[in-house]
């Protein structure tokens, strides 16, 4: 039996990506030492980390995704502002914030959780916060560096950017390297209205 590193998500478009590019670069050129930039390409919404599962568990996690879209229909979302985790005087994470029919993707996030307890996923433990990760601070980064850092991504505005339309969810795999994570789509379910 092989085992998979594997993750539900919501993928994004191309110019989300730019869009976030965009943000990173903007950050890169005042505080480019203290963070390992997620690159653009990789960047997804994730709904539920599995963690490692066996490849013979797949039909069943993807019947189970499956029956938990059906009822939701696409939905809009939007970039709306930068954040770190877990607070901005020791930040790790380097996040961007979601808006738009964000109750909707709390629902379907939920259904999912729901859906795949009889397989031995226990739901999160803590809330559910939609965000998309840009980076994440280097061990090497001193509290001065973080602090910094921290204050330049609460200070930052995200600018227009067109909203993007949530039409499917993914099951997806992640083969971990040196460079960074390879991530790979499994399946991936049409909600309704796509």
């Amino acid at each position: 039996m092989e085992e998979i590193r594997a993750f539900i998500a919501i993928e994004l478009p191309d110019h989300i990506e730019s869009a976030l590019a965009e943000l990173q670069n903007t950050l890169k050129k005042r505080e480019a030492a203290a963070v390992k930039w997620v690159a653009p390409g990789s960047i997804h919404l994730t709904l539920k980390f599995l963690g490692n599962i066996r490849d013979d568990t797949v039909t069943s996690i993807s019947d189970a995704i499956s029956g938990a879209t059906q009822g939701t229909a696409a939905f809009q979302l939007e970039l709306t502002k930068t954040g770190v985790f877990p607070n901005p005087r020791a930040p790790r994470v380097v996040w961007v914030g979601l808006g738009g029919e964000t109750d909707t993707l709390a629902a379907l996030q939920q259904d999912i959780e729901r859906a795949l307890v009889p397989l031995g996923f226990p739901p999160e433990a803590r809330g559910f916060s939609p965000h998309l990760t840009l980076g994440r601070v280097r061990d090497t980064a001193s509290p001065a560096d973080g602090r910094r850092l921290g204050e330049l991504v609460t200070s930052l505005t995200v600018g227009s950017v067109v909203p993007f339309k949530a039409h499917s969810v993914s099951l997806m795999r992640s083969t971990l390297r040196r460079e960074g994570a390879i991530y790979s789509r499994l399946a991936s379910f049409e909600l309704r209205g796509s």
